[in-house]
């Protein structure tokens, strides 16, 4: 596993993890909402009204991690990279750098993606696999979005990773981490396989 030495330094996770921690919740509630009644839920027709809500790992502080973006290159052209998808079809996705992070006394990164269309990559894309995955999580790995920062660093809160619609629907197209983002390390944390708990 690569790893970034420079993830170490910066601030500290937020103080207030108690206000996170309800925001998370609050996230949750309101996606469950969304999973049962919006017209945009990846969710069948007929299997909403049953919807019983998403199942999560409890919540965890230890999974909310202070990172740094170390951004790939300026001025320059923008690296575009071809991600698969669940559907076998290729997604181009801009490649804007690493993420630097620390977990267990061990350094990580995850490399950061952005919509090709977002010029000014405003919300960063991080899909990731882990040791969950296929037992705990979906095989196909988890996602985490994050507002761009001016500082560089990132409220990395695996608290808040999720599923790819596909899981809940085969016929929705998911990028699959690449090969660098799949962690050697179990990230028991966000979204879960399983009944709701």
């Amino acid at each position: 596993m690569l790893v970034a030495a420079a993830c170490t330094s910066g601030p500290p996770p937020p103080a207030d993890s108690g206000g996170h921690d309800r925001a998370t919740l609050e996230i949750r509630a309101r996606k469950d909402v969304m999973m049962r009644s919006d017209p945009d839920s990846p969710l069948p027709a007929e299997k909403r009204a049953s919807f019983a809500g998403l199942p999560y790992y409890e919540i965890k502080p230890e999974f909310h991690i202070t990172s740094f973006l170390t951004v790939d290159r300026t001025g320059g052209p923008p690296m575009i990279i071809t991600l698969q998808t669940s559907t076998n079809v290729p997604r181009k996705m801009r490649r804007v750098g690493a993420l630097g992070f620390t977990l267990n006394q061990t350094a990580y990164k995850l490399t950061a993606f952005a919509d090709i269309d977002d010029s000014a990559m405003k919300r960063l894309f991080v899909p990731f696999g882990d040791l969950t995955n296929n037992t705990e999580t979906y095989g196909g790995g988890r996602y985490l979005d994050l507002d761009r920062t001016a500082s560089g660093f990132y409220d990395l809160d695996f608290n808040r990773a999720y599923h790819p619609y596909c899981v809940f629907n085969p016929t929705y197209e998911c990028p699959v981490p690449p090969r660098e983002n799949r962690l050697a390390v179990a990230i028991p944390a966000g979204e879960r396989l399983g009944a709701p708990k």
